[in-house]
């Protein structure tokens, strides 16, 4: 009996942290690596809302100060920084974190990644993460902003409505709620990024892709064992 030839991939993120940004450009290595040892298996990924500041006031806040506060001095902003950079150029990525003014508020955009996937599936979603993630993270846009959040929509071809007379961050509050699986999220005290495989195997933090891989083989054995046995 064969592999299972179907791989789930349950990805929870968050638009504000850099090693989702960075977990995410390993994920996409380590799929690639999948394919070329187990050509025979299709992976799905879900990527899953997961906001670690859903409480950041709507206009956001200013960005080296937050970060001033949440680390303790200049000092410790600049070795954190110049870590999440280095580990970001080994991803193949040039971050701006010295240009960034605004440190946003995110259940909007995350918002949107919803709609996205309800108008046009996952890969749309992940389109979209992947524009969003480039426009605060390498652009220092804020991406709290209804703005830049439609500019991004229309980039990935995501149809909202016209805003009409609403102003600010009314624009956006029809936008679709997080439920399900975000809801859940929120309530576990989960960390990013955190990646399930198949339901079975988990990895937590910007692990390295042949860390992933390692996980996406040994939840593909499991599934395996779990078919024979069913099948015995």
């Amino acid at each position: 009996m064969n592999y299972p030839s179907t791989l789930s991939v349950d990805a929870y993120f968050d638009l504000i942290c850099p090693w989702c940004l960075i977990g995410k450009k390993h994920l996409e290595t380590a799929i690639a690596l999948l394919a070329r040892e187990r050509p025979d298996v299709a992976v799905q990924v879900e990527w899953r809302s997961y906001p670690l500041i859903p409480a950041t006031p709507p206009a956001g806040l200013p960005y080296r100060d937050f970060y001033v506060a949440r680390l303790g001095s200049p000092e410790a902003v600049a070795v954190r920084q110049a870590q999440v950079c280095a580990a970001a150029r080994e991803a193949g990525l040039t971050l701006a974190l010295d240009r960034i003014e605004t440190f946003p508020n995110t259940l909007l955009a995350h918002r949107l990644v919803r709609l996205a996937r309800q108008q046009a599936g996952p890969d749309a979603a992940a389109a979209l993460i992947d524009d969003l993630f480039t426009r605060y993270f390498l652009r220092a846009e804020n991406i709290g902003e209804p703005r830049v959040l439609r500019q991004a929509a229309a980039n990935c071809g995501i149809a909202i409505p016209d805003p009409g007379d609403a102003g600010g961050h009314r624009d956006l509050d029809w936008l679709p709620s997080l439920g399900g699986p975000e809801e859940a999220s929120l309530r576990t005290g989960l960390g990013v990024p955190h990646f399930v495989f198949n339901g079975t195997h988990s990895v937590s933090g910007s692990r390295p892709p042949a860390a992933l891989l390692e996980a996406m083989l040994r939840a593909l054995a499991r599934a395996k064992q779990r078919a024979t046995r069913a099948a015995a």
